[in-house]
């Protein structure tokens, strides 16, 4: 097993991408996770409609499940004490438990009711003989030596005791929580309400999709890459359009913004070009946490809070918007939602390919994670790893992830790789 290459001694200057006044990948996400609140208001909602919801508080069950003794089987309840040590017995049939319709008498020794799958059991039976296991005579079944007392038998609260907390707060509402909830006879939950999220880009240079695009324009993506990755969340998404990189329309969307929004996210302008307004008008009108992180792609981003919203402000390549959306922006935004689990999924793959890399910035480069004939994970790099080959990102289905002081990555290597079903659990 190779390992990635990993500089002990500092770089040479021009040969490394370090900046002492950016921070670490992790120190990016701490300050995010220590600055930002679990939003408190709660709502009221029907189990069905609480779908991707976030539970405001823990559930404790009210009943036991199963309710009550019931058959794992179709077959026969019997006493256990009837069942011979050798040779073999034959019992009475008094009657029959069916799901729903209990038996109503009472079962004696050498007496036995037939009995379907999830039945409630006779108080006095303990056992339950699979029906393929009895010679049936009438209303007469012979049974063998060699069953056990209390086989085939489900236990009242076996599953789930009264009382006992079962989904916990902070657990996101999907099909099994749903189905658990009904289970237990909840017909509505109180959850966490949705957060707003607000979002605008910047740039002369962004046109809407639909029209002509004249020299030197090009079409505005951001905003739907980005509808895209808030949809999954339940939060509700307020998309301001395109702003003109203009000092007080930008100043004005930060205030329209700020107003009705928990989260504001712009992409573009944070960079510090002479067009380049949103850095310095968050510094104007707010409060900057940090701006620069030593990752690539996606290095000048800005964090910080308008009045009561918190404030991502994303580069404009469109692979850096994705990269710094999903690394930063949504661990703040999970955090705000009150979902516990907030942690993105990291697995160890074999590299295909040798990958080109200078030491100073944690590199998030775009791969295809599989397995290979012997069922071992392996992960490909996707073509030209620039931020602005949003194609790449369309075919990847991972982010290899290079830590900061890692140099180039030889082939057969072992490399942490982010899947990105995993981002958006």
């Amino acid at each position: 097993m190779q390992p990635i290459n990993v500089s002990g001694t500092p770089a040479q200057p021009g040969c490394d991408e370090h900046d002492p006044n950016s921070l670490s990948v992790e120190q990016a996400i701490e300050r995010i996770q220590s600055s930002v609140p679990v939003i408190t208001d709660t709502i009221t909602l029907g189990i069905k409609d609480a779908f991707n919801h976030v539970l405001a508080e823990d559930i404790s069950s009210p009943i036991n499940v199963p309710p009550y003794r019931n058959s794992a089987m179709d077959g026969y309840a019997i006493k256990a004490a009837d069942i011979p040590t050798t040779g073999t017995t034959t019992l009475k049939k008094v009657g029959t438990s069916w799901a729903g319709t209990p038996f109503a008498g009472v079962v004696n020794n050498e007496e036995c009711v037939r009995i379907m799958t999830g039945a409630k059991m006779p108080d006095e039976t303990d056992t339950v003989i699979m029906q393929e296991h009895v010679t049936k005579d009438g209303d007469s079944i012979t049974i063998s030596a060699g069953h056990c007392n209390g086989q085939n038998v489900r236990h009242a609260g076996e599953d789930i005791q009264q009382g006992s907390i079962v989904l916990n707060k902070g657990v996101q509402i999907r099909a099994a929580e749903m189905g658990l909830l009904a289970s237990l006879g909840f017909a509505e939950v109180t959850v966490h309400r949705p957060l707003k999220v607000c979002f605008f880009s910047t740039g002369d240079e962004l046109k809407p999709v639909g029209s002509q695009l004249e020299d030197g324009q090009i079409y505005d993506s951001n905003r739907y890459t980005l509808h895209g990755m808030l949809a999954p969340l339940n939060v509700e998404i307020i998309d301001l359009g395109v702003i003109p990189d203009d000092r007080d329309k930008i100043r004005q969307a930060f205030h329209d913004s700020a107003a009705q929004a928990d989260v504001v996210i712009t992409s573009g302008g944070v960079s510090v070009g002479d067009a380049d307004f949103v850095k310095e008008t968050l510094t104007e009108l707010g409060q900057v946490n940090f701006w620069k992180i030593a990752m690539k792609p996606g290095r000048p981003l800005a964090f910080g809070q308008v009045d009561n919203a918190f404030f991502f402000g994303l580069p404009g390549n469109p692979v850096s918007v994705m990269a710094t959306f999903y690394e930063f922006a949504l661990a703040g935004i999970k955090k705000m939602m009150g979902l516990t689990n907030q942690e993105n999924i990291v697995v160890q793959a074999r590299c295909t390919q040798a990958l080109k890399k200078r030491p100073g910035r944690t590199d998030f480069q775009r791969g295809i994670l599989s397995q290979d004939k012997n069922g071992e994970l392996v992960v490909e790099p996707v073509g030209m790893q620039a931020s602005h080959i949003l194609s790449g990102m369309s075919q990847a289905n991972c982010f290899i992830v290079l830590p900061a002081l890692s140099g180039n990555v030889e082939t057969g290597s072992m490399v942490d790789v982010q899947p990105f079903y995993g981002l958006m659990s």
